[in-house]
């Protein structure tokens, strides 16, 4: 998750959102993620999605079966979507989204019936951390 958080800084000097995402396998980190849509200009360049992407391209697979996510923001609908579909492990996530998040806030995604797969999800590491990046990030915007 330290590397997550890094990336999220990182995001949030750019000017993005700060949410940074790694995605290990086998306890190494395979890829790297951080918010960039107004760069990219492409609204699905969260974190998740651009992880997701890169470890689908070291792998050479677009199943991430045994792979793990670490993000600083609980993922949106469309993320959890894209985590179902890539059949990642394990979800870990910093600090929780009631407002866009859709694990466990929200829709639940993955508590839906048409929801194929399911990871294990683990809320609340480095929350404060996570928390306190997007906090003074949008206080400055404001």
């Amino acid at each position: 998750m330290a590397e997550a958080i890094d990336l999220a800084r990182h995001a949030g000097s750019l000017g993005e959102v700060p949410v940074g995402a790694v995605v290990v396998k086998d306890g190494e980190v395979i890829a790297r993620g951080h918010n960039r849509p107004r760069a990219a200009h492409d609204p699905t360049a969260h974190a998740e999605i651009v992880a997701l992407r890169e470890a689908a391209s070291a792998l050479g697979d677009e199943r991430l079966s045994g792979c793990d996510l670490y993000v600083t923001l609980e993922p949106c609908t469309m993320c959890a979507g894209a985590i179902s579909f890539a059949r990642i492990r394990r979800l870990y996530y910093g600090a929780a989204d009631p407002k866009g998040g859709a694990v466990e806030s929200g829709v639940r995604f993955f508590d839906a019936p048409t929801c194929h797969h399911a990871p294990e999800v683990y809320g609340g590491i480095r929350e404060t951390d996570a928390a306190e990046l997007l906090r003074a990030f949008f206080s400055e915007r404001r």
